[in-house]
């Protein structure tokens, strides 16, 4: 695989860790400004709405750029957005802040899994864009923990200058490893973008990911009332557990890009299949410790198996101009956050238990296998081509392509 990628997974990396190091963050924050946790709670709400306002406008707004000059723009957005984010003197120019370090981030991952496409074989495209989320889940499992210790003892404001430092490293690594052939602007305009999403498999696909992240998030948000209250866990074996979701999740990514590049629906009705059984399981798993343990691990695994595939199912039903429906794909997964955790909610308002928002999790699991299917009948009344038996094509290989690819 290319170096290339490398550059990615580190930009990644830190995406991943300012978008998540806030929720364990909250209490520092709010006692140093001098707001409550509910007020604080709106800084992780502002870095969301960034993401699902900036991934498609600056996708669009960009169509004509170079790519390479993109990611670099980017990533310095980033980094601007953290040190603002170390340096407000209130909750409101750190609302500002954060809403702004969101921006970048659906677009980052939009033109980056393009990009990382474009310099692989066909048969390695899942793979090239499960090598650059990598960067994403890492960050769950040494990002946020070691995030969250340097807010702790060094105070909040350390972590958000540290988080830019690792910007810049994303940018120098950009510089150097992003081939230069993608110093050249891409023959595809903003209009040929946007009509990319008049298609409708494209929203299909999106839906698909809204339905199928949702459910893990209607899961995940509450899955610490889950581990103490159900499983009986001490608050503070939290932070190790939410680790092993980051382990689960780093395995899901790399098994599903691997098995991506050999049957692109197939993994991912895989995997939203394995997410309906786990989340399904949830109550007889939170039980005890041992099988709650094994089920956070289990839930990263299954939900990342479909991050893969859905990345690159968008890109290719948007083949000739993938870089806005790839961004607006980000957007979809912020959405998701953000209905699953508010559906999960409701399920636990009515007094149905602590592991209810698994069981919502689930039905909102065999919805997204519901889309997907939809999705596979229109595909096969196109094009005639049997479900399952899907490859990763090139159809959207920049022009450059064959230049760069290793």
């Amino acid at each position: 695989m290319p170096l290339a990628l490398l550059a990615l997974a580190v930009g990644a990396f830190g995406l991943g860790t300012t978008e998540f190091v806030m929720m364990g963050l909250l209490p520092d924050v709010a006692d140093d400004l001098g707001i409550s946790i509910p007020t604080a709670g709106h800084l992780v709400s502002a870095y969301a709405l960034g993401v699902v306002i900036g991934a498609p406008l600056l996708a669009a707004v960009t169509a004509r750029m170079s790519r390479r000059k993109v990611l670099i723009g980017l990533m310095g957005l980033f980094v601007a957005g953290n040190a603002l984010s170390a340096l407000a003197p209130d909750e409101h120019w750190l609302l500002a802040a954060r809403f702004l370090s969101g921006l970048p981030h659906g677009a980052f991952f939009g033109v980056g899994a393009v990009v990382a496409t474009s310099m692989v074989a066909p048969e390695r495209k899942a793979r090239s864009v499960s090598l650059m989320f990598l960067g994403l889940t890492l960050a769950n499992i040494a990002g946020v923990p070691v995030a969250t210790l340097m807010g702790q003892h060094l105070g909040w404001r350390a972590t958000f200058l540290g988080v830019s430092a690792i910007g810049l490293a994303a940018i120098a690594s950009l510089a150097f490893l992003i081939p230069h052939d993608h110093a050249h602007a891409p023959a595809v305009g903003l209009r040929r973008e946007l009509v990319a999403l008049k298609s409708v498999p494209v929203w299909l696909a999106l839906g698909t990911t809204v339905a199928g992240f949702g459910a893990l998030f209607s899961a995940y948000s509450y899955i610490t009332p889950m581990l103490t209250d159900a499983a009986g866990y001490a608050d503070s074996s939290v932070t190790l557990l939410l680790a092993l979701f980051g382990v689960g999740a780093t395995a899901g990514n790399l098994i599903g890009g691997r098995l991506a590049d050999h049957s692109l629906r197939g993994t991912l009705f895989g995997g939203l299949t394995s997410l309906v059984v786990v989340l399904a399981l949830f109550p007889v798993l939170m039980s005890t410790q041992w099988t709650a343990a094994t089920a956070v691990v289990l839930l990263g695994t299954a939900a990342f198996v479909t991050g893969s595939p859905l990345q690159l199912m968008v890109m290719e039903k948007a083949s000739a101009a993938p870089s806005l429906a790839s961004s607006a794909n980000q957007a979809a997964f912020n959405l998701a956050n953000a209905g699953g955790a508010w559906i999960g909610g409701l399920a636990l308002a009515a007094g149905l238990g602590a592991t209810s928002p698994a069981l919502t999790g689930a039905a909102l699991a065999v919805l997204g296998l519901g889309v997907a299917t939809v999705a596979t009948v229109v595909d096969r009344r196109r094009v005639g081509v049997p479900a399952g038996r899907e490859r990763v094509v090139a159809s959207h290989v920049p022009e450059h392509a064959e230049a760069v690819r290793h």
